[in-house]
């Protein structure tokens, strides 16, 4: 779903173990279908009845609002409280290219943010969305291409789990691997805040399933 899902949360697995990556993906997968279990016909029915693409466009048709006030203001809801998520994924655009090919990581950065901008403006929400699809597509690649050959580098599945085990609380879904060594336990509170990442899904713009995803 983003750059935080296929960098981020395995470099907090790598770092921290399983505990935090395990209880956040948990989260996620239940909020998911959740969403997709109580929102996704409903609004998928409406949404293509009226005609709408986006939530902004959904909230001024749905309530009949003729001088579109109510799409500005979703559109300004969404844009203050996605700036911190845009910019985390042209960091790690940055990042990515910096790291693989050496390139200046503000250069790389911003060369990416422009790719960006440039065909969401020109091609609209339908743009990204089939952007969407082909990186998702790309993201699963790379994922089991990079799973096997780290695998066989290690020297084998048995070799990694060997070396996981070694490291205390690193397996572990109730305490967390300290980097200097040793675990530190992993509170009830914790965990469900880390489950409560899930409950996000139901506000999230570009995962609504409206009309025309």
């Amino acid at each position: 779903m983003s750059s935080w899902l296929l960098m981020g949360l395995p470099g907090v697995a790598y770092l921290t173990g399983l505990a935090e990556a395990s209880w956040t993906a948990i989260g996620l997968v239940v909020g998911t279908y959740l969403n997709w279990l109580i929102v996704a016909r409903r609004i998928r029915r409406y949404s293509h009845r009226l005609g709408a693409i986006t939530v902004p466009q959904f909230f001024s048709k749905r309530w009949g609002d003729q001088r579109c006030l109510l799409s500005a203001l979703a559109a300004l809801v969404i844009i203050v409280f996605f700036i911190p998520y845009t910019a985390s994924g042209f960091s790690a655009c940055g990042k990515l290219f910096s790291t693989l090919f050496g390139v200046d990581y503000v250069a790389a950065m911003l060369v990416s943010a422009a790719v960006i901008v440039i065909y969401t403006v020109m091609g609209g929400f339908l743009a990204a969305s089939f952007t969407d699809l082909i990186q998702s597509i790309i993201m699963t690649v790379a994922l089991v291409v990079v799973l096997g050959f780290g695998a066989t580098a290690a020297g084998g599945v048995d070799a990694v789990l060997d070396n996981a085990r070694s490291l205390a609380g690193y397996l572990s879904l109730n305490e967390i691997h300290v980097v200097d060594g040793g675990s530190a336990p992993y509170s009830l509170l914790t965990i469900c805040s880390l489950l409560a990442w899930g409950l996000g899904y139901f506000g999230m713009p570009h995962i609504l399933p409206l009309h025309g995803h």
